[in-house]
């Protein structure tokens, strides 16, 4: 994937991240279909974040194969969500909010993992580029 494409997936999902760490007004806004801006804010960004670290890795490697399993968590997040909570706007009832809340987390945590992982070997692999010239 060229650098530039992963550039602007990087930029997304730090942009998904501030505005929900910042609680903007405008996560709040309803999309056409009844989608709170919020909800899909949170899973383009954790699309982008996981895209990234697909992007970042090598063909045929575990790092790879890591990417791409948080790649579908993430992808799967929101539609899983929407089915765990029967709403558009993730409000849970019941034990269902438990089982939301390991999801998300687990989710969350194979995303960062994934992209730590690539972001680290693609460090490592221009440092040992730099330092092989």
């Amino acid at each position: 994937m060229p650098k530039i494409i992963v550039a602007l997936l990087l930029f997304i999902a730090a942009f998904a991240l501030v505005s929900l760490f910042s609680g903007a007004p405008y996560l709040e806004t309803m999309l056409p279909a009844g989608l709170p801006l919020g909800n899909a804010l949170t899973a383009i960004g954790l699309c982008a974040a996981a895209g990234s670290a697909v992007g970042l890795s090598t063909r045929r490697t575990a790092l790879r194969f890591v990417s791409v399993a948080s790649l579908i968590g993430a992808v799967s997040w929101l539609p899983a969500s929407i089915a765990l909570a029967g709403n558009l706007t993730l409000n849970f009832h019941g034990a269902y909010g438990g089982a939301w809340l390991a999801l998300s987390v687990a989710v969350l945590a194979a995303v960062v993992c994934a992209l730590g992982w690539a972001l680290g070997a693609s460090l490592l692999s221009k440092y040992r580029r730099a330092g092989a010239a």
